[in-house]
């Protein structure tokens, strides 16, 4: 068990997300931001399972089939696409990603940015976070207008930065308080 090297990897990227996130204006959220990961249910295995290169859920879901950390973290971390995933409310008994609102749209992708530095260390680049949202995002279950903004924010990023990225976040989050009633400029096509 890597009990410092876990801790120091967790903190370290909360750090990066809260400043990340008070660049955006997302005050609260920065705060709060992945508290849940020093509970019990997701340290422990964290520290069991520590790599230092890529999130130790992946290793206790390749030794046990599931990882419990990561189910109890999905399920109390609404800036993660998997805490939005329910029935349609079409009915015909579907799953399928609801309307994240913005402000969790906008932490996710502080959080992205932020995993993909303390993860990639010096291989990181901007291009990073969209990267590896674009490996798997075929399989994602995500509403479409959710979809559209997590992926103009990580374009965003790779394409013009994190200052400038983080700056039009904070604009955003500060005019629109749900995207779908109010589109950003650059969706309606100005």
């Amino acid at each position: 068990m890597n009990i410092l090297g876990h801790f120091k990897t967790i903190t370290s990227h909360k750090l990066l997300v809260m400043k990340y996130c008070f660049a955006c204006g997302l005050y609260k959220q920065g705060l709060l931001h992945d508290l849940s990961k020093y509970s019990p249910v997701e340290f422990i295995p964290g520290c069991r399972y520590y790599q230092g290169n890529r999130s130790p859920n992946e290793i206790e879901r390749m030794e046990k089939g599931y990882s419990a950390a990561w189910l109890h973290h999905k399920g109390r971390n609404k800036h993660h696409l998997e805490y939005w995933i329910d029935y349609t409310p079409t009915g015909g008994h579907c799953m399928d990603g609801m309307k994240m609102p913005l402000r969790y749209v906008c932490e996710m992708v502080c959080d992205r940015v932020a995993a993909s530095q303390i993860y990639l260390k010096e291989k990181y680049t901007d291009a990073s976070a969209w990267e590896y949202y674009d490996r798997s995002r075929g399989h994602y279950l995500l509403h479409p207008d959710t979809r559209v903004l997590l992926e103009q924010l990580l374009q965003m990023v790779r394409d013009e930065g994190q200052d400038k990225t983080f700056a039009y976040i904070r604009a955003l989050v500060k005019t629109h308080s749900d995207y779908g009633a109010a589109a950003p400029a650059s969706q309606k096509g100005e």
